[in-house]
């Protein structure tokens, strides 16, 4: 069923992907930009072209990465593809795809009327859920609570972004199931429970943001036409579809399982996935299709649920996992690649924090994370076993390994394109009827002056 190793394989074996990023120029991650950039300006300034053909413009910037990619390192380069979208591009939108799903058929219906108070209460569940059912679960299974509560209120944008630094982001900062960074920590010798010293800096800034948010939604709440909140006072508090807490349960005892269980490796067109992650994904996908099955029409109906965001994701994001090659290669090449200036840059915890916290805004934080997590360790324990270095390091080095984790996990919220939930919320946020920042638009109106002022905030009292 799945041949032997494949067309890829002789070929990567001549150029490994530390080679290849050693190789490539730092102008090869222009199509990367072409593509952010489609992302930033299209909506703004041609959205009807956008809404139409937003799969064809991220196929071109793939095209246009991929085929001189092909040309000049041929089987190379064939290997390096097939196994982002093997290894990392499949599971990202299975996991995705199952989260969606499953959460789209719990329906919480009720009076939550959307006032501040109710507002930061919404809002500090799902950070605190973020670390339990990770930031894409927690997002997107309180996303239409939130926006229903606020559904009769006319200023409701700055929550739907606090909802993205916080439960997309900031709350997954405390277990490794919270978000892909800390698990891949883990799988490297990081003790699960490890993380829990990330609490001073997670609540630190949670307790931030929210007092920030509760006097802004108050003060927007004071401007908003309160007779539209009436309509939900009578209604009583009810959860319909309660059985897919179960489907959710299943997706992350299946992540737990692909992270502590080794059963081998197969070989995929010479790509080497592990079996655990087959089986998570298939136990992932069996999930999701048991809350379509099990799950009433009327339910989802209620939610308003569709598959439009979704199917937007996993269109931009083939394109963003393809041309996110260079960079993600020249960052594996170390001091080697033409990113090298950056790691040999990196001294301090403050250093890790805000390296690995900018790269992670705009590539996958995940092997960004495990980029700077290795150099520490070379740095620290150079010729040391891996297992015997983070033995050492998470005892001796706590500060560098919690700026690397912290960075990692909170500077995801900067951009959408920071950390998976962000553009599913930014998607389904906008699917009802929230006129959301275009994609410079979150940056220079609230990241930067809210999210970067917080985050000198934390390195000057932690790192």
């Amino acid at each position: 069923m799945i041949p032997a190793p494949g067309f890829a394989s002789a070929a990567a074996a001549n150029i490994k992907s530390a080679d290849i990023g050693a190789i490539l120029p730092l102008w090869s991650v222009l199509p990367f930009v072409g593509i952010l950039l489609s992302i930033a300006l299209f909506p703004l300034f041609a959205p009807k072209f956008w809404h139409h053909h937003f799969p064809k413009v991220s196929a071109f910037w793939a095209l246009v990465f991929a085929v001189p990619f092909l040309f000049f390192f041929k089987g190379a380069a064939l290997y390096q593809i097939a196994h982002i979208y093997i290894v990392d591009y499949v599971p990202f939108i299975i996991l995705l795809w199952a989260l969606f799903t499953v959460s789209g058929g719990i329906y919480v219906k009720g009076a939550l009327k959307g006032t501040p108070a109710v507002n930061v209460a919404l809002l500090l569940i799902g950070t605190l859920l973020a670390s339990l059912i990770g930031t894409t679960g927690a997002s997107m299974l309180l996303i239409r609570p939130v926006l229903r509560s606020n559904a009769w209120r006319k200023y409701k944008v700055h929550t739907m972004v606090f909802f993205i630094f916080l439960i997309s982001n900031i709350g997954g900062g405390l277990t490794p199931l919270g978000d892909p960074p800390l698990f891949l920590g883990f799988l490297h010798g990081v003790p699960f429970f490890w993380t829990l010293k990330l609490l001073p800096q997670v609540a630190f800034a949670a307790v931030i943001l929210l007092v920030l948010y509760f006097i802004l939604d108050s003060f927007y709440y004071r401007k908003e036409d309160k007779s539209g909140l009436q309509a939900t006072e009578t209604e009583p508090l009810q959860i319909q579809g309660a059985h897919n807490f179960i489907f959710l349960a299943g997706i992350v005892g299946g992540v737990l399982f692909s992270g502590l269980v080794n059963i081998g490796e197969v070989n995929i067109f010479g790509v080497h996935q592990s079996t655990a992650n087959l089986v998570k994904d298939g136990l992932l996908i069996a999930m999701g299709l048991a809350s379509l099955a099990f799950t009433k029409s009327e339910i989802r109906k209620g939610n308003e649920f569709s598959w439009g965001p979704i199917l937007e994701v996993a269109y931009l994001f083939a394109g963003i996992f393809m041309t996110i090659i260079p960079a993600l290669a020249m960052l594996k090449a170390g001091a080697d690649g033409a990113l090298g200036f950056v790691i040999k840059s990196v001294e301090t915890p403050a250093h890790y924090f805000w390296a690995s916290g900018a790269l992670s805004s705009f590539l996958d934080n995940a092997p960004t994370y495990l980029t700077f997590f290795s150099s520490a360790i070379g740095k620290f324990y150079p010729g040391m076993a891996e297992a015997e270095a983070v033995a050492r390091l998470i005892v001796e080095k706590i500060p560098y390994l919690a700026a690397i984790s912290a960075g990692s996990v909170f500077m995801g919220a900067n951009t959408y394109i920071g950390n998976a939930p962000n553009f599913m919320v930014k998607s389904i946020a906008e699917e009802a009827g929230v006129a959301m920042p275009s994609f410079f638009g979150y940056m220079f109106k609230y990241s930067i002056p809210m999210l970067i002022v917080l985050f000198i905030l934390i390195t000057l009292v932690f790192f």
